[in-house]
């Protein structure tokens, strides 16, 4: 596959690239023709992921970015719209899933894990409204978890501000859906097959069986699907988990 070229690019960007769920997304939306950015706290990180799609053909840009920070954020999609091409699709994967008992929590460690999985969230959406909204048109998705909806014990400040995000999803949606853009919110209640999970959950992986954790590609079939859902009948919320596994 060729690179988009001209004035046809439409930039997909993946705000926590990490090695499987980000990854993922990011090259699905490279098959869908788009532009992939991708985006993480380590650039040295993203060299594989960029590499194998510009192999590929596809025309791929990583960086280094603090998505907490608000200046590098806004230079962040100020660089892209003005040196890539206009984002069409914007995806926030921050996670911060820290189990912590509420007496191990201190305030630094409950604003630090806010400020990546909610505050970065309010940041990126934001900032991404600034650009889709002349425009009328664009995608903004944010990846949520069983913490979204559910605060487990040992979870108090990862729930709280998966709790938040979710929040701030659903007000842009209400109020930016009226104006073409399409804000959805993914639940992903279960664990995702990744290396960290197989190393220190083996058991698990094992009990559940074929197709009881989640595939990360098959799971960024989702994020591709509610890009391209006509609009009178967008989604908001998603919520995903393996056939196996109890709600």
């Amino acid at each position: 596959m060729t690179e988009t070229s001209g004035t046809d690019k439409k930039v997909a960007l993946v705000i926590g690239a990490g090695d499987a769920i980000g990854s993922a997304i990011a090259r699905k939306f490279a098959v869908e023709g788009l532009v992939v950015y991708a985006v993480r706290r380590n650039a040295d990180n993203l060299g594989p992921l960029i590499d194998e799609l510009t192999a590929a053909g596809y025309e791929a840009h990583g960086a280094a970015v603090d998505a907490r920070d608000e200046q590098q954020v806004e230079k962040l999609f100020a660089d892209i719209e003005s040196n890539i091409g206009p984002l069409e699709v914007v995806v926030f994967n921050v996670g911060a899933n820290v189990p912590m008992k509420i007496l191990d929590t201190s305030s630094r460690k409950f604003t630090k894990i806010w400020e990546m999985a909610c505050f970065a969230g309010f940041l990126s959406g934001r900032e991404a409204a600034k650009y889709m909204l002349p425009r009328t048109r664009g995608t903004i998705i944010f990846t949520g978890a069983t913490a979204s909806v559910k605060g487990s014990a040992g979870f108090a400040a990862f729930a709280s501000a998966k709790h938040g995000l979710r929040a701030v999803a659903q007000s842009m949606a209400r109020e930016l859906g009226p104006q073409n853009i399409h804000v959805a919110h993914v639940v992903i209640d279960a664990a995702v097959d990744t290396a960290w999970i197989r190393e220190n959950h083996s058991k698990h992986v094992e009990a559940a069986g074929p197709d009881g954790i989640v595939n990360p590609d098959d799971l960024a079939d989702n994020y591709v699907n509610i890009y391209k859902q006509a609009r009178n009948s967008w989604t908001f919320e998603l919520d995903v988990r393996p056939f196996v596994e109890k709600w």
